[in-house]
């Protein structure tokens, strides 16, 4: 998941971007790079497993709006970077037919690179893209300062969080203390799915390294992170370097959380919304079908969390939101009340039914109420980036 939208320096890495507009528009039956869903002076993108159309390769400085269709029959992503590969912005998990929209700032005339990436490996295919007009100075004062602020508070008081918990999961998974082990497991992964989209805006393939699924390894992968002990606690059994494991895991956690608190790590206010939409989308194109934790079963867990995830997120930019379309943010709140009801139905003691118990009309409701959410929270980024 996806990024200029934060400027992030890791102590040993270039600076990374964050958050991505990543705005799910609908699941598209045209397939054009002129389609008809995309609005006016937005840039289209006809992406295909062999080719990356764009509709224009020039854009002006500010926000640039790509429409990005999958024509293709692998998943897809798109990108924009900067000098240096410096990634602008991204979206990910594009399926074959869907149709997502993406809002970057390039706040710089100059020359920049789009890339689709097909099966999302490898560099991609690239088209030169010029940013013409005045340099744009970002809004970091005001309301947009208080929202960067509040966002870094809340990231760094889940990354604080995510050790601790993940220091006893692991502390469990060395003793071999499998029943412990499994009811630390989806409480710890919460942390981190609130926050995903920072974790996947580090370089060093800080993200895989952490929560990489057993159906997302390529040849020579080494599967490490939270899924590889997943599937140790509940199907294989602990192996010779699960305690390695684990103790790698909670090395990764901890590059994350001292990424976040470094004083160069800095939150870019128009891009919260981005991250807010990334972790709905999380839910709806891939973890509704239950493919996360599909060996644990514990996916409502990471649903309550990225939804809340989503709703702080919101929550920071929502007095720069309440100035300029204070109608969307009552629609916003009524849709997150929705889904929250929801997912309530299915809590039990202080968490949740395992997924495999909620059938697929359940499931296609639970789909429903998230699409919906996720239609209003997909126009809060374009309210707060547009200048």
């Amino acid at each position: 998941m996806n990024l200029a939208v934060l400027n992030v320096r890791a102590p040993l890495a270039a600076t990374a971007a964050l958050l991505v507009g990543m705005t799910t528009v609908s699941a598209c039956t045209s397939k054009s790079a002129d389609d008809s869903k995309a609005a006016s002076g937005d840039i289209t993108v006809a992406a295909t497993d062999d080719s990356c159309q764009l509709s224009k390769t020039t854009g002006t400085t500010g926000a640039n709006t790509f429409v990005v269709t999958n024509n293709g029959a692998k998943v897809t992503e798109f990108y924009v970077y900067g000098a240096g590969d410096r990634v602008m912005g991204e979206i990910e998990n594009v399926s074959p037919g869907l149709q997502r929209k993406l809002i970057v700032q390039l706040p710089e005339p100059g020359k920049y690179t789009t890339a689709c990436k097909p099966g999302m490996v490898g560099d991609g295919i690239r088209n030169d893209f010029t940013v013409t007009g005045n340099a744009v100075k970002l809004d970091d004062q005001g309301k947009f300062k208080e929202a960067a602020d509040s966002y870094k508070r809340y990231v760094t008081d889940q990354t604080t969080g995510l050790v601790t918990a993940t220091e006893a999961f692991v502390a469990a998974v060395k003793k071999g203390d499998v029943a412990g082990a499994k009811a630390l497991y989806p409480k710890t992964r919460t942390y981190y799915e609130r926050i995903e989209p920072v974790g996947e805006s580090f370089p060093n393939d800080l993200d895989p390294r952490i929560d990489l699924r057993e159906a997302d390894l390529h040849t020579g992968d080494k599967w490490t992170g939270f899924h590889r002990l997943e599937k140790e606690l509940w199907v294989s059994g602990l192996q010779p370097d699960s305690a390695a494991v684990a103790d790698q895991l909670l090395a990764d956690i901890k590059e994350l959380d001292a990424g976040v608190k470094d004083p160069k790590w800095t939150v870019d206010s128009t891009k919260i919304a981005g991250g807010a939409q990334s972790l709905l989308d999380e839910i709806a194109k891939s973890k509704i079908s239950g493919e996360e934790d599909i060996f644990s079963h514990t996916d409502l867990w990471d649903f309550q969390a990225n939804i809340e995830g989503s709703r702080t997120a919101v929550g920071s930019v929502r007095p720069i939101l309440d100035e300029r379309k204070p109608e969307l943010g009552k629609k916003v709140d009524e849709n997150f009340a929705n889904v929250q009801k929801l997912l309530d139905k299915y809590r039990e003691g202080d968490g949740f039914v395992l997924y495999d118990k909620v059938t697929q009309p359940q499931r296609q409701e639970l789909s429903r109420a998230i699409d919906a959410l996720s239609a209003e929270v997909s126009e809060v980024q374009g309210a707060i980036a547009q200048r």
